[in-house]
């Protein structure tokens, strides 16, 4: 497989081993909808699919192994440790770097911000943190639909990806719980992109 010596059958083998079900398949959609959207904006769709493919390769790690690989071998900020939901993005893209040998920088950052995104982010980077919610697999339909319409719009890119703020800060909000100044600061971001 193009960007990493480990063949497409054992990858797929990987995930089925170590993802629940919907998890599995949640990836597959990823990779799946990762290569149409690098299509559509000019990406490479090789490499578009294997970060959809690996880009939750820690999800279903338990939090221990989570915060063990963390605290052994990466260097993140205190304020991300706060919410167990993003642990697995930067342990998914060490993964991918050292059991799938993955060395190029774009794959890699892109599986490592694809949950709370970052601050001018590459076109790659944007496809795959897309793909991760619109994929047809496992996500709702109704609200992939929503966010392709704005794909097709001029800024699409852009909208779609302040569409996906949107619902992440208004969910929350409704849940009561605190909203990193990251995601505040990618909403600002955004919507100045937007406007000009």
């Amino acid at each position: 497989m193009i960007y990493t010596e480990i063949s497409e059958d054992n990858i797929i083998n990987w995930l089925k081993s170590n993802l629940n079900d919907e998890r599995y398949l949640h990836s597959l959609g990823t990779a799946e909808c990762a290569k149409k959207l690098a299509e559509k904006f000019g990406e490479n769709e090789d490499k578009a699919y294997i970060a959809g493919l690996l880009h939750d390769a820690a999800k279903c790690f338990p939090k221990e192994k989570l915060l063990s690989v963390i605290d052994n071998n990466l260097n993140i900020e205190d304020w991300e440790k706060l919410n167990y939901k993003t642990l697995h993005a930067p342990v998914s893209a060490y993964v991918a770097q050292n059991t799938f040998k993955i060395q190029d920088e774009e794959i890699l950052s892109s599986i490592r911000w694809h949950t709370l995104g970052k601050l001018n982010m590459t076109t790659f980077e944007k496809i795959i943190f897309l793909a991760d919610k619109i994929e047809p697999n496992t996500r709702d339909k109704s609200y992939s639909e929503k966010i392709y319409k704005l794909l097709d719009e001029d800024k699409g890119l852009d909208k779609a990806i302040l569409e996906c703020y949107k619902a992440t800060i208004k969910s929350l909000v409704d849940r009561d719980l605190k909203i990193c100044l990251l995601t505040i600061e990618i909403y600002n971001k955004l919507e100045e992109i937007i406007l000009t």
